[in-house]
């Protein structure tokens, strides 16, 4: 990995606040991760991927979408599979920590993926899930399917999840240990707009749309003009996903969960 492909994922970091805001729920529960074989999934660009190996530890990475693979491959190099949520190349038992990042409501068979997570986790070892809220009721998400960006463009078979829905499908072998929702209101706003900002520029200039991951932004979207309009509108952006703290009643648009392996199951 050179300095300037390195370079591009932090500035990234640095200036979205959507994506601070995800790194940030992920770190509070990942813990130390120093001397442990560790594997994360669903990173999309990379970003996530390089800031967790900051954390220390043997990670590896595996994605869904080809586009996804090549990101994260030229970022942190090492060990990158291509994976379609059936069985994967691990061994068993290889790994203390897996980190899975918006990846579960992307393939069909959720049930037997927890399954081979399980396969590849050792007894006692930790879990961690990031996935789309399904709310009862949303003021963005009606807004969201009209202009487009339905679960079909996102690449979702299932719109979300919920707590107690998620925690019954880790249930048969991993035990919740923590949960927490973010994102907020506001801040879903900011990503409807930034995606809806990033469908209208690639059909201007003829590119694709969308992937198997839904938005997949790379070094070339970002040093194609991404970058300007980032940083311009850096402090807005943060301002406005800050109004968020004025929703305390309000549950987020993403869950995520820490658990525990079972040692017997």
């Amino acid at each position: 990995m050179s300095q300037g492909q390195e370079s591009w994922a932090l500035e990234l970091f640095k200036r979205s606040v959507l994506k601070q805001q995800k790194f940030s729920n992920i770190k509070a529960l990942l813990g130390d991760t120093t001397g442990r074989r560790c594997l994360d999934i669903g990173a999309d660009n990379g970003v996530v991927s390089l800031l967790l190996r900051q954390n220390g530890g043997d990670w590896a990475s595996a994605d869904l979408a080809p586009e996804a693979v090549e990101s994260i491959r030229s970022l942190v190099g090492g060990q990158v599979e291509q994976i379609d949520g059936g069985p994967t190349p691990f061994a068993e038992g290889e790994f203390d920590t897996v980190v899975v990042v918006d990846f579960l409501e992307h393939i069909p068979g959720d049930q037997a993926f927890v399954a081979e997570l399980a396969r590849i986790i050792k007894p006692g070892g930790r879990l961690i899930v990031n996935v789309p809220r399904k709310p009862r009721w949303s003021l963005v998400w009606p807004l969201r399917h009209a202009i487009g960006l339905t679960d079909q463009w996102h690449g979702h078979l299932r719109p979300g999840y919920r707590r107690d829905s998620l925690a019954a499908l880790l249930e048969p072998y991993f035990e919740v240990t923590a949960a927490n929702t973010y994102c907020k209101t506001f801040s879903e706003l900011l990503d409807t707009a930034l995606n809806f900002g990033y469908v209208i520029k690639q059909r201007r200039k003829g590119g694709q749309t969308s992937t198997a991951k839904g938005t997949v932004v790379t070094q070339a979207d970002w040093k194609g003009g991404g970058s300007g309009a980032m940083k311009a509108l850096y402090p807005a952006m943060r301002a406005w996903v800050g109004l968020d703290v004025l929703l305390p009643f309000f549950k987020g648009y993403r869950l995520i969960v820490q658990a525990r392996r079972g040692s017997n199951k």
